[in-house]
């Protein structure tokens, strides 16, 4: 795990699984010999490099959280113009190789010894980390309350559906809330629209419980969410955020 000042080097990872998340998502399963495991909420530098030389280069949140072992996972949503979406989803097959670095980032971290409640909201791929952060509690069984606010598209752009459900009917599992920004499906009996400050007043963990609060997602969306979890009592200091660009290709 990566600490302040240290130095990471490129290694070689070797596409062991592709397992589809949605209709326009995938995981992607990685074999990195010598990797030292990770914490909840860290992800890599992931490096291509074509034949006449030309590299580029994106960061994607871990999907897992692993204390030791050669395997990693990370979770690409298909980005419109993306360049290394777009490959990673459509040209990749299990055998090939590229180079990861990492595991990179601290601030952004959950910890299973917390004894603080867990509130995680994501839009969109930024439910990735908080994925990880969620099969951390289950894999150390904590039994402190977790609740995810989960903010999608669409029905069809969800991710780990069936997994978030998997985790919320295990015993002491969090608590998931999901709302469409777009239009619900007949039945449907999550939220609809997008996070504001209403839909956090009713859903998210109540602040005089001092939960650990991790926010991830666009830019936008992470700005508007903190500001409004601010306004309803949350202490700074237990709002963490991450975000990524226009591209959705960092997070």
């Amino acid at each position: 795990m990566d600490s302040p000042g240290q130095q990471l080097s490129w290694q070689v990872a070797t596409v062991v699984a592709l397992r589809p998340e949605s209709a326009s998502a995938s995981t992607i399963v990685l074999d990195v010999p010598g990797w030292s495991g990770h914490l909840a909420g860290q992800h890599i530098d992931l490096r291509l490099t074509a034949e006449d030389g030309y590299s580029a280069q994106r960061s994607y949140s871990l999907a897992t959280f692993s204390e030791s072992g050669s395997r990693i996972e990370i979770t690409v949503q298909l980005i419109e113009g993306g360049e290394v979406s777009s490959f990673l989803l459509t040209e990749l097959r299990v055998g090939d190789r590229f180079e990861v670095r990492g595991p990179i980032g601290g601030y952004f971290t959950w910890l299973p010894t917390s004894v603080a409640p867990l509130m995680l909201i994501g839009g969109g791929s930024g439910v990735v980390p908080l994925m990880a952060m969620l099969r951390a509690r289950q894999a150390k069984a904590v039994r402190t309350p977790a609740r995810l606010l989960y903010s999608s598209q669409s029905i069809d752009r969800l991710l780990f559906r069936t997994d978030l459900s998997s985790l919320e009917a295990a015993p002491a599992g969090p608590t998931v809330i999901h709302t469409l920004t777009r239009e619900a499906p007949a039945g449907w009996r999550g939220e609809h629209g997008r996070v504001d400050r209403a839909m956090l007043q009713r859903r998210a963990t109540d602040p005089a419980l001092e939960p650990d609060v991790f926010v991830c997602g666009p830019t936008p969306f992470v700005e508007v969410v903190a500001e409004h979890l601010l306004a309803l009592g949350h202490a700074e200091v237990k709002v963490r955020t991450e975000r990524f660009g226009p591209t959705g290709e960092s997070s």
